[in-house]
């Protein structure tokens, strides 16, 4: 049977992520002492509560029926419409929003928390509040006061939804061949024509009006993606006292047939003579839609981390139940959750979901940092590719372990554990590709600056390292040793990337190797700053020896990924 509402929130590690894992509390810092790590703890305490109550039951509703086009109009799986209605009535949308946009303003670190159990209960739900969450930053960023007062305010309140709306059927990767056009009307608004695809949540039944956020080329505009403006169309005409008026010309044509998140709507859309309002600088919409992007694409972080861990929640629960075979060293009747082979799976899972857990929370602190400090803005865009790319690839593994533990019943769709895997699979995609992500990495991120930015982030590790080295804790030693070799791999692999300079195809053939070793090496950094804050205290409680277990299984299994991938490195592209 399929473990429906059996979601439970990772309060526990939450509360040691804010407070103790980085050697400060995190939400105090953020907030001036406004708030605490006690009340992050409350806050994703309660987001968890939701979760499980309202969110879970609806996981697989959503992947049996899934979103349906009825009429011209998208239908969504029972539930759903008033699922929304109580996450808007509980005011989780206005919690996140910044308050720039006149929302709460939650720091980053508890948001990546909310990310987290948001997708982790219902990953086709959180889809729509990812995408609205990244349209209010881009609107905060670039719209006109008019703009903000019409269409912002309503989707801080939750009253609307927002959309991204950049691929074409002849445009995915090379945004330059938008050919969406629009053209401009007396009245200062714009007339838009064009197909857009895989627009997710593009239409739905759960809010009263979607704002579609979309790119768009004008008459004359420069070629490529130089000539890319950026408009606001909505579903429903907005009359001038704020009243929804007349459909506009926005049709759904269909809803694409997925592998998996089958309760998010992925629409085909089609503009005729639609009414637009430019958002931002004429010709300058990718500035403003990258916003939104840098947006989800952190926000692919957390969905990677939700997802995974509900799959190593179920795989748990099944291999602490299931009895097959005599298990070598243990008594008659041992679940299978002691064989040696399982107890190594969900070992796996356990220190992989950490990992993407941590880092998912320093990269959440670090981007709100860097708003207010010049000196970390560049480790924090450094981190937002290494979040989406490693772990949505590692969700991808993760997933495919707890099918893995389940074995022959893995395989059975009633489980429910292979939604997951299906589930996760799109997260490597969308957002931007693996290799977009490591484009960006090398391209933007090392090469340009000599690995500069590498170097910051190898002598903040060092620290760590130093600090273990303070410890006789035999895992704090190992650790230790680890990430030595780990970092010297690291510049090794460093150095051979910049040494293709003058070969960029060599570059940019092993980007995406080079980004998963960053991530692993990130991951064991993470684990790392655990096994030192927990041998802070004065006594170990069984909680904390699993911590231990878990970072010393990490750096044992998954660390020396990162020389394998220093060798894939220096290969460069195999002609």
């Amino acid at each position: 049977m399929a473990a429906e509402s059996a979601y439970k929130a990772p309060v526990e590690d939450y509360e040691f992520l804010f407070g103790e894992a980085f050697g400060i509390d995190l939400v105090a810092r953020a907030t001036d002492g406004e708030m605490s790590a006690s009340d992050g703890v409350d806050i994703v305490e309660a987001a968890g509560d939701f979760a499980s109550s309202v969110l879970a039951p609806l996981q697989t509703v959503g992947d049996r029926e899934g979103a349906q086009l009825v009429d011209g109009s998208v239908r969504l799986p029972a539930g759903f419409a008033e699922a929304y209605q109580s996450f808007v009535e509980s005011g989780w949308v206005t919690a996140e929003a910044p308050v720039s946009a006149g929302g709460d303003g939650l720091p980053g670190a508890i948001r990546a928390g909310l990310g987290e159990i948001w997708n982790g209960s219902n990953a086709a739900f959180a889809l729509c509040w990812l995408l609205t969450a990244g349209q209010i930053h881009a609107l905060d960023a670039v719209a006109s006061d008019e703009l903000r007062k019409v269409y912002l305010e309503k989707l801080v309140s939750g009253e609307w939804t927002g959309t991204m709306n950049l691929t074409e059927p002849d445009a995915g990767t090379d945004l330059g061949a938008i050919r969406t056009i629009a053209t401009p009307r007396e009245d200062g608004s714009w007339s838009l024509r064009g197909q857009k695809i895989f627009i997710t949540w593009g239409d739905h039944d759960v809010a009263e009006n979607i704002v579609h956020l979309v790119l768009a080329r004008t008459p004359d505009a420069p070629a490529g993606a130089k000539g890319l403006s950026l408009f606001v169309v909505p579903k429903f005409l907005v009359g001038v006292d704020g009243s929804l008026g007349e459909r506009n010309g926005v049709t759904t044509v269909a809803v694409e047939h997925k592998l998996g998140i089958h309760g998010s709507p992925t629409c085909v859309l089609s503009y005729e003579d639609a009414t637009g309002y430019l958002a931002g600088e004429l010709h300058g919409g990718l500035a403003g839609m990258f916003v939104m992007m840098n947006s989800a694409r952190a926000g692919m972080g957390f969905q990677a981390t939700g997802i995974s861990d509900s799959a190593l929640q179920q795989a748990t629960a099944y291999a602490a139940d299931r009895v097959q075979g005599g298990v070598i060293g243990r008594d008659s009747g041992a679940t299978i959750a002691e064989h040696p082979d399982v107890r190594r799976l969900l070992l796996s899972m356990s220190s992989e979901v950490f990992a993407m857990r941590a880092l998912g929370v320093y990269a959440a602190d670090l981007l709100d940092r860097a708003e207010s400090d010049e000196s970390l803005a560049a480790l924090a865009e450094f981190f937002v590719p290494i979040l989406k790319g490693w772990t949505t690839e590692d969700a991808v593994q993760v997933t495919s372990d707890a099918i893995q533990v389940h074995g022959g019943m893995g395989f059975i769709e009633e489980t429910g554990v292979a939604q997951h895997y299906r589930d996760a699979r799109i997260m490597t995609i969308y957002e931007g590709t693996t290799a977009i992500q490591s484009n960006d990495l090398v391209g933007r991120k090392v090469l340009r600056n000599g690995g500069a930015t590498v170097e910051l982030l190898l002598a903040d590790i060092e620290k760590t390292i130093d600090a273990l080295r303070a410890q006789s804790d035999a895992v704090a030693v190992r650790t230790a040793d680890r990430l030595e070799r780990a970092i010297a791999a690291t510049r090794r692999a460093t150095t051979d990337l910049l040494g293709f300079a003058s070969s960029p195809r060599d570059a940019y053939a092993v980007s995406v190797p080079y980004l998963m070793l960053l991530g692993t090496l990130a991951g064991g950094w993470m684990h790392a700053l655990a096994v030192r804050a927990v041998l802070a205290h004065d006594a170990l409680s069984a909680r904390d020896r699993e911590r231990l277990t878990i970072a010393d299984f990490y750096g044992a299994h998954h660390l020396p990924r990162v020389a394998a991938l220093a060798d894939t490195v220096a290969g460069g592209e195999i002609a």
